[in-house]
């Protein structure tokens, strides 16, 4: 990037965020998505719009887009933890798979009919399959439209669709060298991307509650965002140097903080940054589209830029219908999905530094992108329309078919022939993945890091075989509990009992020597690896059985008490946010727990005093502390008043904190905003108004109507006063504030 100036950034950003702003606001009286003001704020910016002053360096835009991509995607990590995700995990995978597979085959059949060669028209399939996380993102705020129920679904499906985006440039990268695709690379990317997810969740599950817990008396809301948002720049550098991108470690830096009880505050606080960055993306987004290259490429453009709304609504609708999503949340999710966005244009720029996409494709793509994401918003709110449309037409016979698919593919009845040693196999599995990815972490680290430091340290105080040896023991005893993990499966009491019961049968028998004989093996392979280079591999090998059979006998009580030790402080962290919700990790006595709940718009107690919601006597629960804008009252009085977004801690049974909680915690379903704004306005009654001979006291103005009287003209400077009493005559002039939409039929 060329060398950025300071007063050339000042300019620039400047220039754009004056834009963006004014341009925002003239969307914004038009009642359409700021995004789209940003767009034009980027094209008016750009050197291709004469008419006003351009951007001087382009690079510094691109610098601060970059930043605004990576804040961005660290914001939806913190509303789409790593639980969502696994939970998603299935039916997001498969409608992924169906939009991708679908619309690579499409790009592909469309490139040929346009005369590209096969190469470039895998390229353009692959560009056209990538809907654009942040551009759905910020549509769907503006929209107001967060909490719809197809969002977390869609969301599920683009970080999915993000994950096969960093296979796919594996895969494109080797077929443009040979034009083949390389299984062992496709294989090694795979499994790059597989430990880098796992380990990351694993160490940052573990450690960062922990010492957010530890430290959170101290940390105040500047402290808060420094530490979140060098996190989030932190692990995108891990990304990158993993062969990753900036913005998949962002999002994983984002949804490992969305486990932890402060994720709310984080994402408070981290707002106005996204904000700020994410407007200049956009704005960069509108910066690259080139009027004669629409003009030269129009066709080109327009059909492209059909295929991707089209392909889109079409695959995505039917990937979320084939995982067994309602018909409404179906459409709805693939008209959400009608864009190409950042992964597209990073697809573009690896075929061109590989030398192998055609020198048009680039600019087509981009305004393409530009197109879609202008149109995403208007697709987004058309999708109901089109939803009650199809719903009227759909004959009843594929009504009732779809809706009796939905609830099967969603029952969670399970399935009757699942043994307990499928369950049991299924755990291990896991942990045994789990704690193998932790072990290859821990011993390059100790191999490529800690280990030569220390014996370096120890050779100056004893000879350095004597070194080696201690440092080797050191590592087998500090890794010992994640060894003894993958050799030894674990059972709950239930399995514990019948196992002993049925401990003559031999069938029940061997899945666990089989399981534990894999676990040996996989020892084995680790602790040479750890001892490779210090001694033999017939030592290496032999100290590895020795070691395992050490373990399994007078070293096991030690390992698996660490190990649970360990264990249990992963699980508490990983749900470390609903129990300290509903206080199931916070014992006090007996039964009593400590729950933290976060009062709801909708509670019906909002508003009222904490003596008049008598909650210990309705509800047989004790408030302890009330936590108010960073505020905490520790034992409020029965004076103190509850407000909506306070975060009260109540002692009582786990059953009286469960009918609390949906009480407590109620808040408003989304919908559109669709009122006219409230504005002080005055008219004249007509005969014909239906307040003509009432009395004020006798109608509903703010229930019907959204309105409030001020004053009541009545002859010339003669101003009454809007009691009860009054009685409205024709000619009056009100003097009114409310709904100007409501109001036409008071006249």
């Amino acid at each position: 990037m060329e060398e950025i100036q300071i007063q050339s950034l000042i300019n620039d950003l400047a220039l754009i965020l004056t834009l963006g702003a004014a341009a925002t606001i003239i969307f914004k009286l038009l009642k359409q998505p700021v995004v789209l003001g940003y767009i034009v704020a980027g094209f008016i910016a750009s050197p291709h719009f004469a008419f006003l002053p351009s951007v001087g360096n382009e690079a510094t835009i691109e610098f601060w887009a970059q930043i605004g991509i990576i804040v961005l995607l660290f914001s939806l990590g913190l509303e789409f933890s790593f639980k969502k995700l696994i939970n998603a995990g299935g039916s997001a995978i498969a409608t992924a798979l169906i939009i991708v597979l679908g619309m690579m085959g499409t790009g592909f059949i469309i490139g040929k009919s346009m005369g590209f060669s096969s190469v470039n028209s895998i390229f353009l399939g692959a560009m056209l399959s990538m809907s654009s996380t942040t551009i759905i993102l910020k549509a769907l705020t503006d929209l107001n439209m967060r909490q719809r129920r197809f969002v977390p679904g869609v969301f599920a499906v683009l970080i999915v669709e993000d994950l096969f985006a960093v296979v796919m440039m594996v895969v494109l990268s080797s077929i443009a060298i040979d034009e083949t695709v390389s299984g062992g690379e496709l294989v090694k990317s795979i499994l790059q991307l597989a430990f880098f997810l796992i380990i990351w969740f694993v160490v940052g599950v573990f450690l960062i509650p922990t010492i957010f817990r530890r430290f959170r008396k101290v940390i105040s809301d500047e402290m808060m965002l420094i530490i979140a948002m060098g996190l989030c720049f932190l692990m995108a550098i891990f990304s990158v140097e993993s062969g990753f991108s900036l913005a998949l470690g962002a999002f994983v830096m984002g949804s490992i903080l969305a486990g932890t009880p402060d994720a709310e505050r984080i994402e408070r606080i981290v707002n106005p940054v996204k904000d700020l960055f994410g407007a200049v993306f956009f704005i960069s987004v509108g910066m690259m589209v080139d009027p004669d290259v629409i003009v030269q490429y129009a066709g080109t453009i327009s059909l492209l830029s059909i295929v991707v709304i089209v392909g889109m609504i079409i695959f995505g609708t039917t990937g979320m219908l084939a995982t067994g999503q309602p018909l409404r949340i179906a459409i709805e999710s693939g008209f959400s999905l009608t864009q190409i966005g950042e992964f597209s244009f990073i697809i573009a720029t690896l075929g061109t530094t590989l030398g192998v996409l055609d020198e048009s494709i680039y600019p087509i793509i981009v305004t393409v992108s530009v197109i879609t994401t202008f149109t995403t918003p208007f697709f987004i709110k058309a999708a109901i329309p089109c939803c009650n449309l199809v719903e009227k037409h759909l004959p009843k016979k594929w009504s009732t078919l779809l809706d009796g698919y939905s609830k099967t593919a969603n029952s969670e009845v399970k399935p009757s022939h699942r043994t307990m040693w499928v369950s049991i196999v299924k755990r291990h599995a896991i942990r045994l993945t789990l704690y193998s990815v932790v072990l290859v972490a821990a011993i390059f680290l100790l191999r490529t890091y800690l280990l030569p430091l220390v014996i370096k340290i120890l050779s100056t105080m004893m000879s350095h075989n004597l070194a080696v040896l201690l440092c080797v023991i050191g590592s087998l005893l500090l890794l010992s509990p994640f060894f003894y993990a993958i050799i030894t499966p674990s059972f709950d009491k239930r399995e514990r009992k019948e196992l002993s019961e049925a401990h003559v049968n031999g069938v029940v028998i061997m899945p666990r020597v089989v399981m534990m004989l894999v676990g040996g093996m996989l020892t084995v392979g680790f602790i040479t690896s750890l001892l490779y280079g210090f001694y033999s591999s017939i030592t290496s090998v032999v100290v590895a059985i020795v070691y395992i059979i050490i373990l399994i006998l007078p070293l096991a009580p030690m390992a698996r008490k660490q190990l649970e030790n360990v264990e249990k402080r992963f699980i508490s962290n990983v749900n470390e946010r609903e129990n300290r919700r509903t206080g199931k990790e916070n014992n006090l006595v007996s039964d009593m727990h400590l729950a933290y709940m976060t009062v709801g718009h909708e509670c019906p107690f909002v508003g009222e005093r904490l003596k008049n919601a008598d909650l210990r006597r309705k509800y047989g629960v004790n408030v302890v502390t009330v936590l108010r804008n960073s505020v905490r009252y520790n034992i409020p009085t029965g004076d103190m008043r509850i407000f909506p977004g306070d975060q009260i801690g109540v002692i009582g049974t786990d059953e009286q904190i469960q009918t609390l909680l949906p009480l407590l915690e109620a808040t408003r379903k989304s919908r559109p905003d669709t009122a006219e704004e409230v504005k002080f306005t005055h008219f004249t009654l007509s005969e014909k108004s239906p307040l003509v001979g009432k009395r004020l006291g006798d109608t509903s103005l703010r229930e019907d109507y959204k309105a409030m009287i001020v004053s009541i003209e009545r002859g010339s400077e003669n101003f009454l006063s809007p009691t009860p009493d009054v009685i409205f005559e024709e000619g009056d002039i009100l003097w009114i504030v409310g709904d100007t939409k409501l109001m036409k039929g008071l006249k």
